[in-house]
């Protein structure tokens, strides 16, 4: 199956293009601008599973690397001795942490998974987020990233595969220009009925997670 590249607006249906389709791969990549001397780069994944209201159901339906320390996490299938968050009915298994992108295998930086099948009925809609790490939560306690933005971040995009069969259903590469902003919301999968479409968003903000946190709890 041809992978479809999408432009920001655009929807997908996930249902129709892949039959069937349970579980979801989402990567998401970069390539920061690190300048010499300047401070670490350190993006990371988050999602929101909201109800009706626009908000999460509960707090683990706010999925990003702080539950690893909350206890709510699972060891990864594949690299033991990393964990990823996980909602308490194993629906969204969110990203590890990977502030310095040695984990990057050359396709995607990090990536969670969602079984499509376990989203309980009142959740509409899984936006997927990417934020910038700023003092006083990155790993140096650097004041300079205070300053890092999206304008600093060449080729993002996000991707998502059918985890069964490993391929590549749909593409979105974010093509706007930020000059501020250090939180976008890359996309979001929402239900149609009882199908699953994708809408590919390139939504930005500022203040990093914290404004996203207080949009949707």
């Amino acid at each position: 199956m041809a992978s479809f590249n999408l432009t920001k607006g655009e929807r997908f249906s996930l249902s129709k293009a892949a039959p069937g389709l349970t579980v979801v791969r989402v990567g998401m990549g970069w390539d920061p601008n690190d300048q010499p001397g300047g401070p670490d780069f350190d993006l990371d994944v988050s999602a929101f599973a909201l109800n009706g209201n626009f908000k999460i159901p509960s707090d683990s339906y706010f999925v990003f690397y702080g539950q690893v320390r909350m206890g709510n996490c699972i060891e990864d299938r594949e690299e033991k001795g990393l964990f990823r968050p996980i909602t308490r009915d194993g629906a969204i298994m969110g990203a590890i942490d990977d502030p310095d992108g040695r984990r990057s295998d050359g396709e995607d930086d990090e990536d969670m998974f969602i079984d499509l099948s376990k989203i309980k009925a009142d959740v509409e809609q899984i936006i997927i987020c990417c934020t910038i790490c700023k003092y006083p939560h990155d790993n140096k306690k650097d004041r300079r990233t205070l300053n890092l933005n999206f304008g600093q971040v060449d080729d993002c995009y996000i991707r998502i595969v059918n985890e069964s069969t490993g391929e590549e259903i749909l593409r979105y590469d974010l093509r706007d220009k930020y000059t501020r902003e250090d939180a976008v919301e890359f996309g979001r999968l929402f239900r149609v009925g009882n199908s699953w479409e994708f809408e590919a968003m390139g939504r930005a903000h500022t203040g990093s997670l914290q404004t996203l946190v207080d949009m949707y709890t």
